[in-house]
């Protein structure tokens, strides 16, 4: 059987771009899924003619894999994650090697950490940033866990990350324990909070300014020129911008909820038991909390008729 390099459980979106990712970068990736059926649709499609071995069963991907085997575990966090974990001990020896990509608690990394090092195992739990566009052209991937096993990671994953402007890779080595998915965890939270004075300015250019959605688009287009470019400006300008087959403006057909998955809470938990104020972060979680309360905020709306002071007067181009 062909050795590959690493193999990847989990072939969800995030999971196939991260194998592609890795194949196009010159290694060989075993993968395997629960849905084995979603490994034949995968090998042989997205995946076809390209160094990537199916497997169908758990014993098969670590019998693929080179020494130290290196597993990287794609799939929802929490329990899944020690199910997978758990399925593949009597699979692996000592020196091998089991990574958690996905969004975990970083107290869940530091006890894997420690438990898999009791085997004589080693336990990177890493965030990786990008999204699914990301994971296949380059993702931001932070590692933590034991340090051992980064020599064994770090070729894959440092060809695989995103480069600066230098050529850098925007990969290292965060710490030990939890460190890699603490780091993710404020990553993410900050990005809560970046997309919440999005939204606010969103608001006040609307029912405050009363720009059209067009001029909106030209506002954020403008200042994605300068000090603010950056992902979240461009796919705000973008979304702006479009309008459906039939010349609709999509924002507007748009329900006005959102959700999470906890990474925005978790780092406003860790910031209260630090003592620390995270204000912007705690907010945007808050508006999250309040736009999913759909039915309350229709409800309400008929009984607080909120402010009416009439259009803007005044230069809004200022």
């Amino acid at each position: 059987m062909q050795q590959a390099d690493i193999g990847l459980i989990g072939l969800a979106v995030m999971g196939e771009n991260l194998v592609l990712n890795m194949e196009s970068h010159g290694f060989t990736v075993a993968v395997y899924n629960r849905t084995t059926s979603k490994v034949d649709d995968f090998v042989n499609g997205r995946g076809a003619d390209k160094n990537i071995v199916g497997t169908r069963t758990v014993e098969e991907l670590c019998a693929s894999l080179e020494r130290p085997r290196r597993v990287m575990i794609m799939v929802k966090a929490g329990r899944a994650v020690d199910l997978v974990i758990e399925s593949l001990l009597p699979c692996l020896e000592p020196g091998d090697i089991v990574i958690d990509g996905g969004n975990s608690q970083f107290q869940d990394s530091i006890r894997r950490t420690r438990e898999l090092e009791e085997k004589g195992l080693l336990f990177i739990g890493t965030g990786v940033s990008g999204g699914e566009e990301g994971a296949l052209k380059g993702p931001s991937i932070m590692p933590g866990g034991n340090p051992d096993a980064w020599p064994h990671v770090k070729p894959i994953f440092q060809a695989i990350a995103a480069k600066t402007d230098e050529g850098e890779p925007c990969c290292d080595w965060v710490g030990r324990g939890g460190a890699g998915h603490f780091v993710k965890m404020v990553h993410n939270g900050i990005e809560y909070g970046d997309m919440q004075m999005i939204c606010e300015t969103y608001q006040f250019m609307k029912e405050g300014l009363g720009l059209s959605n067009e001029e909106m688009h030209e506002a954020f287009a403008r200042w994605n020129t300068g000090v603010l470019d950056s992902y979240l400006i461009e796919i705000t300008r973008d979304i702006l911008g479009y309008r459906d087959e039939d010349g609709n403006a999509t924002l507007d057909l748009i329900l006005d909820t959102a959700g999470q998955k906890g990474t925005g809470k978790w780092t406003g938990i860790e910031a209260l038991e630090a003592g620390q104020p995270l204000t912007a972060i705690a907010e945007a979680v808050f508006a999250r909390s309040l736009s999913a309360l759909k039915d309350e905020r229709v409800a309400a709306a008929d009984v607080l008729a909120g402010p009416d002071e009439g259009p803007y007067a005044g230069d809004r181009a200022a």
